[in-house]
């Protein structure tokens, strides 16, 4: 992942958890499990666009692939079908 964060209130987190009815102990141990678990898992808008960029990249890749392929297919029938017409003449 990047260096970019993800907006995260701890302390409105535990509030919310303490109006429920956990007790403040728990409730920061949640906030900073919570909070780990956005750091390491969440994508955020730099890590999609980072992706995005480079699936870009690898699908033009795979175009031009498929292009030299196909190119190389017509290719190799058209010299077929010279060498068939040869042979039936």
């Amino acid at each position: 992942m990047s260096s970019s964060t993800v907006t995260f209130d701890r302390h409105a987190y535990v509030a919310r958890l303490k109006d429920a009815g956990v007790d403040e102990k728990q409730a920061r141990a949640h906030a900073e499990a919570l909070a780990a678990a956005l750091r390491d898992t969440v994508a955020t808008k730099t890590d999609i666009d980072l992706l995005r960029s480079e699936l870009r990249t690898d699908v033009a890749n795979l175009k031009t692939d498929l292009a030299r392929w196909l190119f190389a297919a017509v290719l190799a029938i058209g010299g077929l079908m010279i060498a068939v017409e040869k042979i039936i003449r």
